[in-house]
C-alpha cells in the first residue's frame, strides 16, 4: 500500500483526524511508512514529510476553532470529551498556557491526548490566533519530522525486513510518546506542589 498514490491524501486525512479525536493513529501509521519507505522507496520520504507537517497544522487549526465552540472541559461537546482524564487535562492546559502557551502549544503536539486538550483549550481560553497559527505550523513541521526521523532510523537498521522495521519504529515511537507524556507531567507536578507550598506561605507571612 506504500507504493498508492493515494497513501499520502489517507495520511494528510488521518493525521487531520487525529489532531482532535485521538484514537485515530496517525502518528504510528506516518513512523511505519517512513520504515517502509527507506526500502521501498515509495512514499518518498520529503513528500510524506510535507504531507504530515501541513495536515498536523491544519488539524491542530481545526481543534483550535473547535475549541472556541465546543468550551471543551466543560457539559458542553462529545461525550468523550467530558471524561475524568479528558477534564484534567483540560484544566492542566488552561493553567499551563496562561504561563507558557509556546512550549506548551510545541510540546503538547507530541502527546495526543496532550494536543487535543492544549489545542481546544487555547481555542476555548481565546489564545491569540495571531500567535498560535505560526507555532501551529512550527509545531506541525517538528512532529513530522520526529516521526519521519525515527522512522527511517528503524528502517534502516533492519533494512532486509522492512515490515520489522515499520514495527520497531511504531514500539519506539510509542515508548518516546509515553517518556514525554511522563516528563511533562511530573514537571508539572512539582510547579504545582512548588506554588501550593508558596500559596501557604502567604498567610503566614502577611500575619508577621
Amino acid at each position: 500500500m506504500s507504493g498508492s498514490p493515494l497513501v499520502l491524501v489517507v495520511i494528510a486525512a488521518l493525521t487531520i483526524i487525529d489532531s482532535f479525536f485521538p484514537p485515530v493513529p496517525s502518528e504510528s501509521i506516518v513512523v511505519a511508512l517512513a520504515a517502509i519507505a527507506v526500502t521501498s522507496g515509495q512514499p518518498p520520504l520529503w513528500a510524506l514529510f510535507l504531507v504530515a507537517a501541513v495536515a498536523a497544522a491544519i488539524g491542530d487549526n481545526i481543534a483550535y476553532q473547535l475549541g472556541r465552540l465546543l468550551h471543551p472541559g466543560g457539559d458542553r461537546g462529545p461525550r468523550w470529551l467530558r471524561g475524568p482524564r479528558m477534564t484534567r487535562t483540560f484544566a492542566w492546559a488552561a493553567q499551563a498556557l496562561e504561563r507558557r502557551g509556546a512550549v506548551l502549544i510545541l510540546v503538547g503536539r507530541h502527546i495526543p491526548v496532550g494536543r487535543v486538550a492544549v489545542n481546544m483549550t487555547a481555542g476555548a481560553s481565546g489564545y491569540p490566533l495571531r500567535r498560535f497559527v505560526p507555532l501551529s505550523i512550527l509545531a506541525g513541521l517538528a512532529w513530522s519530522a520526529y516521526a519521519v526521523v525515527i522512522g527511517t532510523l528503524a528502517g534502516r537498521w533492519v533494512h532486509d525486513n522492512p515490515l520489522l522495521g515499520a514495527a520497531i519504529a511504531v514500539v519506539v515511537a510509542l515508548i518516546l510518546g509515553v517518556i514525554v507524556d511522563r516528563v511533562v507531567s511530573a514537571v508539572q507536578g512539582r510547579r504545582d506542589q512548588r506554588r501550593a507550598r508558596l500559596t501557604r506561605g502567604v498567610p503566614a507571612s502577611n500575619n508577621r
